[in-house]
């Protein structure tokens, strides 16, 4: 809402009722208590989230913060259906591959006045998390609350079954391929690994090992059918083609990460977000270990996480600016540590995220892996085009054209998106 010319007392006292209503200014702020709302998506976290919004409010008594909870899918096309019609949450989280166009379209919340004025140490947290949500604009819309890297978890005891040592640092592809080929046991239907069709906690990952890229430097093109890039995707259909893996089908109808709770599959390849939810399978537990990635040419593992970013059409932006940069901050990050729900973005805190799950002796290698991590691709409008996986590679999951043809046409997908978006 923007101000209006005062022209008369009585046009003044409309104006004042109206001022105490306005998204605009945020100075209604202080005259008296306050709501705002943090839009999440359901999982482990949500009770650490709650933790954190109620140690907000005990330091700002002025400030209640309403979880709002929805599962993931339904989070995003709430969000985006909500931030064009001017009713998001204050507060939400983000994800580098998303924020393009809630940025482009002027929807986040600036937050970088708060962040000079409260002298905030970026240096606290990974830069190449910083650099992901970084639009180019001059402007920060958030903090990252955590960060992703990649490790292989898997089952002892259908280590221990097949007579197969646990897999250890150093080790390579071929070692990987052969001791998936080990664990394989069809009689008893279980597999070595879990293969998906997963660009985060899976392809990524050995496409930089392989010394490839997924886009060009320039941000412009695709080199996903580059050689490299190529051979890091074969990583994965050869597991298929071995028939270590379930197939996507299978992967379809139940997930990956279900599957290895199950017992189902001996190795899964994913973040350390899965910990505490491993953690607190009492199945499972004292199976469960988890081992840096296999080398390929080098190593690496892409690293991301997710922000705390606030609605540029919210009510009380002082009170969500207030928020966020308590959220992203040294006591939230400590409370999230202690529940073990993710591994926080703040430095410091990751000893507590470990010690939350003693059981789990080497999580270490998550954050071993930031030394070698390499920022997720979110050229352009990321969620676009990697949301066209699925149809291009598939086909060479299955076996049914060759990863050259299949890495071809995804590359001519992806540089049409780039090219309408930017």
């Amino acid at each position: 809402m923007t101000r209006k010319t005062l022209l008369a007392p009585a046009i003044v006292a409309v104006a004042a009722l109206l001022a105490g209503c306005s998204s605009g200014s945020g100075s209604s702020e202080s005259d008296g208590p306050v709501t705002i709302t943090y839009g999440i998506w359901a999982g482990t976290q949500t009770p650490a989230m709650q933790e954190i919004a109620t140690a907000f409010t005990a330091e700002n008594p002025n400030i209640t913060v309403k979880i709002q909870e929805r599962p993931y899918p339904e989070f995003w096309s709430t969000l985006q259906t909500s931030a064009a019609g001017g009713t998001a949450p204050d507060a939400f989280w983000m994800l580098a591959q998303q924020i393009r166009p809630y940025a482009a379209g002027n929807q986040l919340l600036d937050i970088s006045d708060a962040v000079k004025e409260q002298q905030v140490d970026l240096a606290k947290y990974p830069k190449a998390v910083l650099d992901l949500y970084d639009q180019g604009d001059g402007k920060l819309y958030g903090l990252p609350k955590d960060v992703d890297t990649n490790a292989v978890w898997f089952n002892k005891a259908l280590f221990d079954k097949a007579g197969v040592a646990y897999p250890k640092a150093g080790w390579t592809w071929a070692d990987f391929r052969e001791t998936a080929k080990k664990l394989t046991d069809p009689a008893a239907g279980t597999w070595g690994v879990a293969a998906p069709l997963d660009y985060q906690g899976g392809y990524y990952n050995s496409i930089f090992q392989a010394g490839g890229k997924v886009i060009a430097d320039d941000g412009k093109t695709a080199a996903i059918d580059s050689p490299e890039a190529q051979a890091g995707i074969r990583f994965w259909t050869d597991l298929q083609a071995d028939k270590s893996s379930p197939t996507l089908q299978q992967l379809s109808d139940t997930e990956a990460e279900t599957m290895f709770e199950q017992g189902k599959v001996a190795m899964y390849v994913s973040g350390a977000y899965w910990a505490l939810k491993l953690y607190d399978n009492q199945a499972i537990r004292a199976k469960v270990d988890v081992a840096p990635l296999p080398t390929g040419v080098k190593q690496a593992t892409v690293t991301s996480g997710i922000e705390n970013v606030g609605y540029a059409g919210t009510k009380h932006p002082e009170a969500v600016k207030k928020f966020l940069l308590f959220a992203s901050g040294e006591k939230a990050a400590n409370i999230q540590a202690k529940s073990g729900a993710v591994l926080p973005a703040y430095q410091g805190a990751e000893k507590t995220w470990m010690n939350a799950m003693p059981e789990f002796k080497n999580l270490q290698v998550f954050i071993d892996a930031k030394a070698y991590s390499v920022p997720l691709p979110v050229q352009g409008n990321a969620a676009e085009w990697q949301g066209l996986q699925a149809k291009y590679l598939t086909p060479a999951w299955d076996g049914k054209v060759s990863v050259a043809d299949a890495t071809a046409q995804y590359a001519d997908a992806i540089d049409k998106v780039l090219a309408e978006n930017g």
